[in-house]
């Protein structure tokens, strides 16, 4: 498991130990970034779920302003210090040790531009998720939100603002591109 390109490219990341977390390949890795390649600048980018902090720190190789890592593991968040410092991206990082949901509930209003996650593969799971994700208003106007999930898991075409803009298949892996509409100012009435 390493950085594809940017800044950190080729820095070697470690793995969580033990059977509890799954990286996501490198093919979907890149095929992730691929899609969202030109959203990435500039960007504050959340990694929910995550695990060795690969995805937040692919991110933050390609330009991303800052990245927050949340995880509910010690195990999780001591590698994604340990990959964040080989990659020499920690000065944009900030790592949480969290249940997704109470950092939910605590995160600023519309402050994330781009949401990265890649939960346990379990029936549901990630529209219970999206549905926390859309209740705390966390996502920007127009930000992405890409998640990973089990080939074949029907997502729903939108929850609250966030509209799925594709799903794309590689082998047992899905990916869901959501885009969260702007909130739309209704216009002054004219005086007749």
């Amino acid at each position: 498991m390493r950085i594809i390109t940017g800044s950190a490219r080729g820095c070697k990341l470690k793995q969580v130990p033990g059977e509890t977390t799954r990286p996501t390949r490198d093919m979907v890795k890149e095929a992730l970034f691929s899609i969202i390649q030109f959203d990435i600048e500039g960007r504050t980018v959340l990694d929910l779920f995550a695990g060795t902090g690969q995805l937040g720190l692919e991110a933050l190789s390609r330009g991303a302003k800052k990245a927050v890592f949340v995880d509910h593991t010690a195990a999780a968040i001591k590698t994604i210090r340990e990959n964040a410092a080989a990659a020499r991206l920690s000065d944009r990082c900030e790592i949480r040790q969290s249940d997704y949901k109470a950092f939910l509930q605590s995160a600023p209003k519309r402050s994330f531009h781009i949401v990265l996650m890649d939960p346990p593969y379990m029936a549901g799971y990630l529209k219970r998720v999206l549905n926390f994700i859309e209740t705390f208003d966390i996502v920007a106007d127009n930000g992405i939100i890409i998640c990973e999930g089990k080939e074949g898991e029907t997502m729903p075409a939108e929850i609250g603002r966030m509209r799925l803009v594709r799903t794309y298949k590689y082998g047992i892996t899905s990916l869901h591109l959501y885009r969260r509409e702007p909130e739309t100012i209704a216009a002054p009435e004219a005086d007749a």
